[in-house]
């Protein structure tokens, strides 16, 4: 099993949802978080006074597949967030050694 982590830029999420949906892929856990990385920040402008937020707005999508799912899932990831422009995140993939349901006791594959 693989636990795939992407971290996209807000108004992309519609678009990527609905492409892992399409793909069969029925859950994932959501959540808001910031950073930055080459893009910097920005420039903000509060009270009528600018100043430099070094922190964007970004969503962290998390995800665990199927060992055989996890390059399709990180490709249908990269095709619909991508934006072509700096800071449209980044995708990683980390080994998953296992997976339990809590209501059923499900393990593994089965649990996903």
């Amino acid at each position: 099993m693989k636990y795939v982590t992407a971290i996209i830029k807000p108004f992309k999420f519609t678009e990527v949802r609905d492409a892992l949906a399409a793909s069969g892929i029925s859950g994932m856990t959501v959540s808001e978080v910031s950073g930055f990385g080459r893009q910097k920040g920005q420039t903000e402008v509060y009270r009528g006074a600018e100043y430099a937020s070094s922190m964007l707005p970004k969503l962290r999508l998390e995800i665990a597949v199927p060992d055989a799912l996890a390059a399709h899932v990180v490709e249908i990831i990269r095709a619909h967030a991508n934006n072509d422009e700096i800071g449209d995140g980044k995708i990683f993939v980390f080994p998953l050694d296992r997976a339990v349901r809590i209501r059923t006791g499900e393990q593994d594959d089965n649990a996903l």
